[in-house]
Parts: structure tokens; C-alpha cells; sequence
């Protein structure tokens, strides 16, 4: 008989599809927005910062709230206020007197639902009867890169038949993807992460010696993948002095795309590998993937350390994830939010540190990249902690002794 949770995958990954639409797509238009609305580019450049601030908010609401809402609730609200956020985008600029905070309040509320997609996804998926469970979150997790890579190349075919200026159609249709999955979260089974036992409180999360190695990891998680994927274009540029469309798909896309391929890759052939080895590779090869962008010499190096560089991310977010439920099996909601509001916390601070690093050593981009480095020996070394703990035992119940 078939699996009826096999819905309920796919919903998730079109969910992780629908995050890939809210993160992506907007910033496509950030300087037809200045042209079309006389918006200043610092204006302009807050609506990242507030997409990202939203989210980080939303991971701390689901910590405290969603158990009590309920996942089937919330899930289906993630998909709502996605395609709200997207068809505001059409309308609210033009309705509000300031089209300005039209396109922030639009980017808020799309922020809402991209942030609860993100705390409510993978725990649905780790809740399913599948085997081989790091294996699926692998997988789940690849495809908010060829989301984003969809957005990427969809959205630049889009503008280059149609025009620019019909941006508004194309925003509609991107919409009806969550549209649709809404019906699909309605209807899919969904269990709840701890099941048959009572979910772990946050204040009890925190006496885990494993989950503090968790967070440190989901930071450099975060911090080794958006440091790189939102300088991928200025250094793209700067190191081959190509255009800045050509430069899009050279630098972030091929990043999207080896990133993809490293969770897609695992995903198929994870039951023979083992993750905390894996992932200390991943780790090793993301530090000589920094080092070739920040060192090398000759263009094409630096472009390969980019692009290299997404394949080496791809298994540190979801990998953590699956090693974090399989040592803290009770950890329920407020661990799934916490650990993302550590990936998302990271992400905000990587990206930081190179932009400042950079500007001080006198607009040396490579400069930034080095300092970057940090994130991927942190990674290695608290994953390498992993390892040498060993059993769930030894360290998850330390705390309850």
C-alpha cells in the first residue's frame, strides 16, 4: 500500500520551495524598485534586514507557541501569508501612500510564513515513519537550493521575453505555489516530533551539553553558507570583471546548484556514509574552499572556491538537524526553533564580519573571505567534539544525573 506520508513530503519540499521564493525573488527587483518608486538604495537594502529580523523573530514565537497552535495550523498559515506577502508585493505599493513601506510591510509578511516554513518543515519530516531519517532531511533540504536557482534563472528568462516591467504578473505567479500547497498541508497526515513522549522544555534544552554544540554548529552553519553565497556576486565580479547578470548565475546560482548536489547526493547514498565523518570533510573542504577564494591568485581559483564552496555547505544545516533529533529525540518544537534561530543568526553575522573586514583592509573583499574562515575550523572542531562524545548516553544525560 502507499505511503500516505509521501504527501506530506511533498508538501515539504514544495514548502522548501516556497522559502527559496520569499528569500530570492525580491531582491531580483531591488533596483527596479529604486527606479520605478525613487526609493534610495539604503532604503532599499533594509528590506533584506527585515526579512531576515522577521524570521529570527518567528523562530523565537514557534520556541514558545506552536505546540499549543498546532502544527497542521501553523504549516498552513506558513503557506498563506507567503503568497499574501507575494501578492502584496502587486498591490500594496500602489494602495499605500509610500510605496516604500508597501513593498517592507509585503516583505514582512512573506518573512512570517518563510520563517515558520523554515521551524516547521523539518520537524514534520523527522516526525514521518521513513528509514535512513538524515538521509530524507538531506534530500528535503536540497530543495530550497534549486528553489532559489529556479527563482534565479525562471525569473531572468521571465524579464528577458516578457520585460521588467511585468514583474508584477510573474510575482502572482510565483504566488500560486504556496496557493497550492496550502491544500496540501490541509489534507497530508502529520505527526508531532515527539510523539509518544513529552517534549523537552527550553530551560531543560539548555542543562544538554549536546545542544550547546548543536547551536555552535547551526552558527557556523549559517555563517559558512550566506558569508559566501551573498558575496558570491560582488566577488564574482570583482575577481573576473564580468557583468553583473553573468555574474549572478556565475557565482550564486553555481553555488545554489553544488550546494543542492551535495544534499542530493546524501540524500541517495547516506545509508552508506557516515554523517559526523562527512560532515567533518564537508568542513575541511569549505575551509580550503575560503582559502582558495581569499589566496588564490588566478581568477579561475577564486571561482572555484566559490562555487566548491556550496557543494562543502550543503550537509552542515540539515546534518545538524538529523544529529541534533537523533541525541535529543525529545527535544520537540523549541529545539527545531532554536537550532534555526542559530542558522539564522549565523547567517546574519557571517555575511557582517566579511562586509566589515572588508571595508577596513581597504575594500579587500579577499581579505573579508579569509576572516571568514573562522566559521568552518569552529565547525570542524565542534564537529570532531561529536564524534569523540559518542553515544547520546554520554553526553544528553549528563545533565540528568
Amino acid at each position: 500500500m502507499k505511503n500516505p506520508y509521501k504527501k506530506t513530503l511533498t508538501a515539504c519540499y514544495l514548502g522548501f520551495v516556497t522559502q527559496a521564493i520569499c528569500a530570492n525573488f525580491a531582491p531580483l527587483l531591488f533596483l527596479t524598485f529604486h527606479n520605478t518608486y525613487n526609493i534610495p538604495l539604503g532604503k532599499i537594502a533594509f528590506i533584506s534586514t527585515a526579512f531576515f529580523f522577521t524570521q529570527l523573530l518567528v523562530d523565537l514565537f514557534c520556541a514558545r507557541f506552536v505546540d499549543g497552535i498546532g502544527y497542521r495550523k501553523s504549516v498552513v498559515a506558513s503557506e498563506i501569508l507567503s503568497a499574501s506577502g507575494l501578492i502584496g508585493l502587486t498591490v500594496l505599493p500602489e494602495l499605500l501612500g509610500d510605496p516604500y513601506i508597501g513593498i517592507l510591510l509585503s516583505a514582512i509578511i512573506y518573512a512570517i510564513g518563510s520563517g515558520l516554513i523554515e521551524v516547521l518543515v523539518s520537524p514534520i519530516v523527522e516526525a514521518c515513519p521513513f528509514d535512513r531519517k538524515d538521509s530524507v532531511m538531506s534530500l528535503l533540504h536540497s530543495f530550497y537550493c534549486w528553489g532559489a536557482v529556479g527563482v534565479i534563472l525562471f525569473s531572468t528568462a521571465f524579464f528577458a521575453i516578457f520585460g521588467i516591467e511585468n514583474w508584477r504578473i510573474l510575482a502572482c505567479i510565483w504566488a500560486l505555489i504556496p496557493l497550492y500547497n496550502v491544500y496540501n498541508f490541509s489534507t497530508c497526515p502529520i505527526r508531532h516530533p515527539a510523539e509518544g513522549g513529552e517534549a523537552r522544555g527550553i530551560r531543560k534544552l539548555f542543562r544538554i551539553p549536546v545542544f550547546w554544540v548543536s547551536i555552535v554548529l547551526m552558527v557556523c552553519a549559517g555563517a559558512s553558507e550566506i558569508s559566501m553565497a551573498q558575496w558570491a556576486s560582488a566577488y564574482v565580479e570583482s575577481a573576473l570583471g564580468i557583468s553583473k547578470s553573468i555574474g549572478d548565475i556565475a557565482g550564486p546560482s553555481l553555488f545554489a546548484v553544488t550546494m543542492g548536489l551535495s544534499r542530493l547526493l546524501y540524500g541517495k547514498y547516506g545509508e552508506k556514509i557516515d554523517l559526523l565523518k562527512f560532515m567533518i570533510g564537508s568542513g575541511a573542504l569549505c575551509l580550503v574552499c575560503y582559502l582558495m577564494s581569499a589566496l588564490g591568485q588566478h581568477p579561475a581559483l577564486g571561482l572555484a572556491g566559490c562555487i566548491l564552496c556550496g557543494f562543502s555547505v550543503g550537509i552542515m544545516w540539515p546534518g545538524t538537524i538529523s544529529i541534533s533529533s537523533s541525541r535529543i529525540p525529545l527535544g520537540g518544537t523549541a529545539m527545531f526553533a532554536l537550532l534555526a534561530m542559530a542558522g539564522d543568526l549565523g547567517g546574519s553575522i557571517g555575511p557582517g564580519i566579511v562586509g566589515f573586514v572588508t571595508e577596513s583592509s581597504g575594500d579587500s573583499l579577499k581579505t573579508g573571505l579569509l576572516a571568514a574562515c573562522i566559521f568552518p575550523v569552529v565547525l570542524i572542531l565542534s564537529t570532531c567534539l561529536l564524534k569523540m562524545a559518542g553515544s547520546q548516553k554520554q553526553m544528553s544525560c549528563a545533565a540528568e544525573q
